[in-house]
């Protein structure tokens, strides 16, 4: 066995569970239903303890015990699950996930400066554990709990007089060094074991079995005087890695209706459902199975019920759980786990079919053979329906960035002394993986200034008539072929005369030029631009919404501001849903081919304003034009009948005048080197089936531009 790599497992492992146990502790306060979720909790120290004792790592067993001790006591009704022990709690969690790291990392395990770090949680630990318990605070156990009788179907027993055990150990049972069969050979000392089925339903294939992992269950029929505790006794040191159901004899049959609907196996005969929850013996099967062999047209739970051997409600409750194991067993075989490597490589192929299919779509056009062109242009529709699956692969839902930001608001808050909450909507937005893994950075940089500057004191909200505690919103949606993101507090909004006069003091605009809100407001994203009085550990030194511009623009992406003075802010990222392939629309000034995201483009229509008029009447709108002849400062003179491509982005409209539509074209995005890093207005570039470079045009920049243009005091100048 090569122990490095079982290493590596159990420290991936463990960064999993912390990360459920982190999630769990964040929502469970609030939570309606906590049971569940302090099981999780409880589950993930338990596991990280176990698996760090079979390594030797003493230092993270020793304090995750005590942490495990805790979560025990709320398991079992003697805590509640408060504000303030979460807090620990959560504390507690980082420092388990400090000591995995550093063992990762290769540091000494049983360095001082570790150890000394969690002296101080352990002491606050176990003055929870030093409590006084009261009388009401019993323990609820949560295996033993009997059924309640509401749910029963009716009150006959099922005439069986043994004792019916079952038992599914944990898989970490051998690993905890426990032997499973000691506790079966111990059971016989209370009694006579009539019947025993083993299930190996959970073994894996070989290839891939843990020889370390039970994965063993048994269905025990056990003749006894013993006590339903003395039973339970047998098993008392495995109770917390096993699950196990006890029936007493002539239990009522709602107890075993209710253990298969808990069996944990998935058999999906109806026959050995009810031979595991010990209704039917195998030679009683047996003799249905002969039965039915020799009238076929009778249902096999319909020969039970009739030679008596099981009760109606059982097959009836058997055969809903047969339903259950067939759907969920359709839904697993749906899905199959895929190397994110695997998939870029697939989209890049994908793009390099694009180009080949656009190069035999011009040939054939050139050559003019009606056959070629049908065949080329079923051709391109194939690879289109390919390049959509292959992107929606790539898609993942914002949802687990978006949880990320619930730790932070729950730790900042209390750092800076405001009451926050974040709501999240919008989980289920699906984007590209490359653009999620880019976008965590700039939300948190919007969501901690947010907190910052946008949520006021708790004083001062109410005295506004507001509630004390803010609120921070996250909130996700697809719009026109690009997803939107908004970040929104409900604080005191920008105060638009200090930035106003910031920028003055600072020469980023001139005395006098009269500036609209949105401007004003987007000179908040300037490098090195701050309105905060002081410096904090959050900010104050203007050195992050420049930070949070620069990586969106990068991902060709844009940022707007909308704020009311005394209601909040909305800050609305605005990103494209892939980085890799698009739907373009080609158009000609000269001999140059740009590429316009067909996403962009409301409409097309002719050229008719007078010359010199930087604008247009379409429809009795004025829209500015932008002439990308001289914008790019193309040689040569327009042709006599020029077109207007009508773009919309971000609520506004603005008219490109072009000489030629080309139509749409799939577009393989690639990025613009170093060295064109600087040119405005273009955000990539692709390669045309003639094997000429286009240049992608980047709409949210050409926006800005036709502002500037309608503007007497700012000039168009070539971007070239």
């Amino acid at each position: 066995m090569n122990l490095d790599q079982v290493l590596q497992t159990f420290f991936a492992e463990s960064r999993e569970l912390l990360e459920d146990m982190e999630n769990a502790l964040l929502i469970v306060v609030q939570a309606p239903q906590k049971e569940e979720l302090i099981n999780a909790i409880f589950r993930a120290a338990h596991t990280i303890k176990g698996s760090a004792g079979l390594f030797g790592l003493d230092h993270i067993v020793a304090f995750t015990h005590v942490v495990e001790s805790v979560l025990d006591q709320v398991r079992a009704g003697k805590l509640p699950i408060e504000d303030k022990l979460v807090v620990l709690l959560l504390s507690c969690s980082d420092h388990i996930g400090d000591l995995v790291e550093a063992v990762a990392q290769g540091a000494d395990k049983t360095e001082a400066s570790l150890l000394q770090q969690g002296e101080p949680l352990v002491a606050l630990l176990c003055g929870y554990l030093a409590a006084p318990q009261t009388p009401d605070a019993l323990p609820v156990p949560l295996v033993w709990q009997a059924a309640d009788p509401i749910q029963r179907i009716k009150g006959e027993p099922v005439d069986a007089d043994h004792w019916h055990i079952s038992l599914r150990f944990g898989p970490e049972v051998l690993k905890n060094g426990m032997d499973p069969l000691s506790f079966i050979r111990y059971l016989e000392t209370l009694g006579r074991i009539t019947g025993i089925a083993t299930l190996p339903d959970a073994i894996p294939p070989a290839d891939v079995m843990d020889p370390q992992t039970c994965y063993l269950g048994f269905e025990i029929a056990f003749k006894s005087e013993a006590d339903k505790a003395r039973i339970e006794n047998v098993f008392e040191f495995v109770r917390d890695d096993c699950r196990i159901r006890i029936l007493p004899p002539h239990s009522l049959i709602s107890e075993y209706v209710r253990l298969i609907h808990e069996l944990q196996e998935q058999p999906v005969r109806l026959g050995e459902i009810l031979m595991r929850c010990g209704t039917l013996t195998a030679q009683e099967l047996a003799t249905a199975l002969q039965v039915q062999s020799d009238t076929p047209s009778k249902q096999i739970g319909t020969i039970l019920v009739e030679q008596g051997s099981v009760h109606p409600e059982v097959v009836e409750a058997a055969l809903v759980k047969q339903k259950q194991v067939k759907d969920i067993g359709a839904q697993d075989s749906r899905s199959v786990r895929v190397d994110a490597e695997k998939l870029d490589q697939l989209i890049n192929l994908v793009g390099e079919l694009i180009i080949a299919g656009a190069s035999v779509n011009l040939i054939a056009r050139k050559a003019q053979m009606i056959d070629l062109q049908e065949s080329s242009a079923k051709l391109s529709s194939l690879v289109q329906d390919v390049r959509d699956s292959a992107l929606q692969l790539r898609m993942v839902k914002i949802g687990a960035t978006f949880s990320r930001f619930q730790r932070v608001v729950h730790d900042v808050s209390r750092e800076i002394g405001k009451s926050i909450t974040l709501v999240v909507s919008g989980e289920e937005t699906d984007l590209d993986k490359t653009v999620v893994e880019k976008l965590g950075d700039p939300l948190m940089h919007l969501v901690r200034n947010a907190m910052d500057h946008g949520i006021e004191a708790a004083e001062v909200r109410l005295a506004h008539g507001k509630p004390a505690a803010g609120c921070i919103t996250l909130n996700a949606y697809h719009d026109s072929g690009a997803i939107v993101i908004e970040v929104s507090d409900d604080g005191g909004g920008l105060k638009r005369e200090r930035i106003l006069a910031k920028a003055l003091e600072r020469g980023l605009i001139e005395v006098g030029h009269t500036l609209s809100d949105a401007e004003i407001y987007a000179l908040i994203f300037e490098p090195g631009f701050s309105t905060a009085e002081q410096v904090t550990n959050l900010s104050g030194r203007g050195v992050g919404l420049d930070v949070v511009k620069r990586n969106i623009t990068a991902l060709r992406g844009s940022v707007s501001v909308h704020s009311e003075d005394g209601l909040g802010t909305t800050v609305a990222v605005r990103l494209p849903l892939t980085l890799a392939i698009i739907d373009g629309f080609l158009i000609e000034i000269g001999q140059s081919v740009f590429v316009i995201p067909l996403d962009a483009i409301d409409e097309c229509v002719e050229f008719s304003t007078e010359p010199g008029h930087d604008y247009a009447n379409l429809r009795g709108q004025v829209l500015p034009l932008i002439r990308l002849r001289e914008l790019f400062a193309v040689d040569g003179a327009p042709t006599r009948r020029e077109n207007i491509v009508v773009l919309q982005s971000g609520g506004q409209r603005v008219g490109l005048v072009v000489d030629t539509l080309l139509g749409e074209f799939q577009t393989v995005i690639k990025p613009l080197g170093q060295l064109f890093s600087q040119v405005h207005c273009i955000s990539g570039s692709t390669i045309l089936g003639s094997g000429e470079v286009a240049l992608i045009l980047d709409v949210p920049a050409l926006v800005r531009q036709a502002r500037q243009v309608q503007s007497p005091a700012l000039a168009v100048h070539p971007v070239f």
